[in-house]
């Protein structure tokens, strides 16, 4: 499995420019779930313990009932409760049977912490989530 999942991460731009050896190394900590189509995997508001990459399938994005976006294959979630530590900012819910492989937050912040392109690439993702969300509400 572990092959398979470091391939997966070599499509994910959020972890381009990371050696094979630090793939491998995360891959291996990562533990493959599939979800159903229409099962929640995470809830607005609740508690988030877990940073997702999208290995195939298809989800929906919601905020406030409201579609705000889709990801697919190669997409994450879950990062913003995990590093602001906070509830769920969105809900996601699988629109396809999903497989994903994810991380729990004490693993996935010693692997930001420890990778710079990493804390960077997330920063201008959250910057361009944030600014998406700024301009629904105006």
């Amino acid at each position: 499995m572990s092959n398979e999942t470091t391939e997966l991460l070599k499509r994910v731009p959020l972890f381009s420019g990371l050696s094979d050896r630090d793939l491998n190394g995360i891959a291996r900590t990562m533990r493959q779930r599939t979800f159903q189509a229409g099962d929640t995997i995470a809830a607005e508001g609740s508690g988030g313990v877990g940073f997702f990459v999208i290995d195939d399938g298809e989800a929906v994005v919601t905020v406030g009932g409201e579609e705000v976006g889709r990801l697919g294959r190669g997409d994450y979630f879950g990062e913003i409760a995990l590093i602001a530590e906070t509830d769920r900012t969105a809900t996601v819910k699988a629109q396809t049977e999903l497989r994903c492989y994810g991380l729990t937050s004490w693993e996935f912040r010693p692997l930001v912490e420890g990778n710079a392109s990493i804390a960077w690439k997330m920063l201008e993702a959250m910057a361009n989530k944030l600014r998406a969300a700024e301009q629904r509400h105006h």
